[in-house]
């Protein structure tokens, strides 16, 4: 037996000790907050000992990174958008883009996105994270629209991409705030305006 395949399962192990730590803070943050939310109680709930937590992550916005970029990757879906702008698949590159613009996160969810956006002002290291974020969700984005419309300017591409992101933004604000508001038509009427944007950057 090699020490590849006896190192395999303390791997295992490792991994789904980082997950459980994961899964356990990103519930302590939806229910508590960041600022309640300190590697004391996060070492509580998940009953991994503080000096292996450290030992994994460097602090606690370390943790807040590793659990927004498990969240953003599967939002982008990047490799999806690869592949239909490869294939020119308009249809498939329009649906990737009306869900960054549309797609309505659950309650946790976006308790979640409020907590970081109040941090982005007051935490350097939450806002620095924040604009990797934004700068891989512009560059997905200019991808699709450079696809859909090759001949538009880089700033109307720009204006229209920050178009997207205020109405993504918007619409879980929306519901977070006025969870009685009529979502669906707003949202019916928002998709139209963006299929118009588009449908403009084409010409």
């Amino acid at each position: 037996m090699t020490d590849s395949t006896l190192d395999r399962p303390r791997a295992a192990k490792s991994a789904a000790r980082r997950q459980h730590l994961l899964d356990t803070a990103r519930n302590l943050f939806v229910e508590r907050g960041f600022h309640q939310t300190g590697m004391a109680q996060i070492a509580a709930a998940s009953g991994i000992a503080v000096g292996q937590i450290y030992r994994d992550f460097a602090n606690k916005e370390a943790i807040i990174a590793a659990i927004c970029e498990t969240e953003c990757a599967a939002w982008l879906d990047e490799k999806a958008l690869s592949a239909a702008v490869a294939a020119q698949d308009r249809t498939a590159i329009l649906e990737w883009v009306e869900r960054i613009g549309f797609d309505e996160p659950d309650c946790e969810d976006r308790r979640l996105m409020c907590e970081l956006l109040a941090e982005v002002g007051r935490n350097p290291a939450i806002g620095q994270m924040n604009a990797r974020v934004d700068e891989r969700l512009r560059t997905s984005l200019g991808a699709a629209l450079g696809s859909l419309a090759p001949h538009a300017s880089s700033q109307r591409r720009a204006t229209v991409m920050d178009f997207i992101v205020t109405m993504s933004w918007g619409m879980v604000a929306l519901r977070q705030l006025s969870p009685d508001s009529d979502h669906e038509t707003l949202h019916t009427r928002l998709a139209a305006l963006l299929r118009q944007e588009v449908a403009a950057l084409e010409e």
